[in-house]
């Protein structure tokens, strides 16, 4: 397959091209255009109409989650919900037969009570998730209006059953919402947890118990591998390991393979949530944000896209993922 991979020099790009270059021709889109390993050329977003003949989409491109909250909100909007806008309407102009979106889990919460599934009604909050959402509805919308175009065409049940199947077979399309991502070259909450095992202080936030659900980089690899190479119906997906982790355990779990006691400390909750809006106020790595992403329950199905790819488990056990991470830490 050849395969064009927007915003391709970010962490997830890096690995993607790691993992797929062995088996296929790979080409970038992204603001910037060094030279990579594995990568035929990167073009930048001014260079779009000089590419051609792709088979593979993967959308990646898009502005992370700023847990400090200085991005101003249109950002968002303007590279999460427009750049889909671009690229989605050349996939539909070109010869690409799979458009893969990278969306997120915070399109469709952003508090998880029990479990999330993809069928729930998307309630995102604040600008990062509802630019997600507006992508996806964006998708969804360009598939109705073809849909509804081409029943139009058609005159009786049978001509249309027709026409459906050959829409749903000619260009498939994956959104897909990844929960925490983490891998070598991961930056973000996971790294700042790194370096407080490391340097050997004490975390402070044990009183709080919490599930959530991660995404092993090489499960996430595992999956787009088969989207690229197996018919998989087209669909909105939750992407996440089989197990989910406390933050404690997650903490103990670093220790381990650093060979370091495993230091929690149960402060009182309230004194931590007040000292987190004094942080909020004056721009600390400790904020209310940052508190509530790690230590809120966040728990997601990946039931439906096991079932897609036939399989029972994803290929990474979520601990195993996990020491890879932290070993990468470690080398570097």
């Amino acid at each position: 397959m050849t395969i064009l991979i927007t915003g391709i020099n970010g962490f997830v790009g890096s690995n993607l091209v790691e993992s797929l270059k062995k088996k296929h021709n790979i080409y970038g889109l992204d603001i910037i255009s060094p030279s990579i390993n594995g990568v035929i050329q990167t073009f930048n977003w001014s260079e779009l109409e000089k590419i051609n003949s792709i088979d593979v989409i993967i959308h990646l491109a898009g502005k992370a989650h700023d847990t400090k909250n200085q991005t101003n909100a249109q950002a968002y909007f303007d590279i999460n919900t427009g750049l889909t806008q671009k690229i989605y309407d050349w996939f539909l102009e070109s010869t690409a037969t799979k458009f893969i979106f990278f969306s997120s889990v915070k399109a469709a919460a952003d508090i998880v009570k029990d479990v999330l599934v993809e069928d729930i009604i998307p309630s995102p909050k604040g600008p990062y998730g509802e630019s997600k959402i507006a992508a996806e509805n964006y998708i969804l919308n360009k598939l109705k209006v073809d849909n509804d175009q081409l029943r139009a065409k058609k005159s009786n049940e049978k001509e249309l059953s027709t026409i459906n199947y050959q829409l749903s077979t000619k260009k498939k399309n994956y959104i897909l919402r990844p929960c925490m991502i983490h891998g070598p070259g991961n930056k973000g909450n996971l790294n700042l947890l790194y370096q407080v095992v490391r340097s050997g202080i004490p975390y402070p936030l044990g009183a709080f118990e919490n599930r959530r659900s991660f995404t092993s980089i090489d499960n996430l690899s595992f999956v787009i591998e088969n989207l690229i190479d197996k018919d998989i119906s087209s669909g909105i997906y939750n992407v996440g390991d089989d197990e989910s982790f406390s933050t404690n355990e997650l903490i103990t779990l670093m220790a381990s393979v650093m060979n370091r006691p495993a230091r929690i400390w149960n402060w009182n909750k309230k004194l931590i949530q007040f000292l987190a809006r004094i942080g909020t106020v004056l721009h600390l790595p400790l904020n209310s944000e940052r508190l509530q992403k790690l230590t809120e329950n966040y728990v997601v199905s990946n039931a439906k896209l096991k079932k897609a790819l036939g399989i029972e488990n994803m290929l990474v056990k979520t601990e195993t993922g996990f020491e890879k991470t932290i070993k990468s830490f470690e080398n570097k």
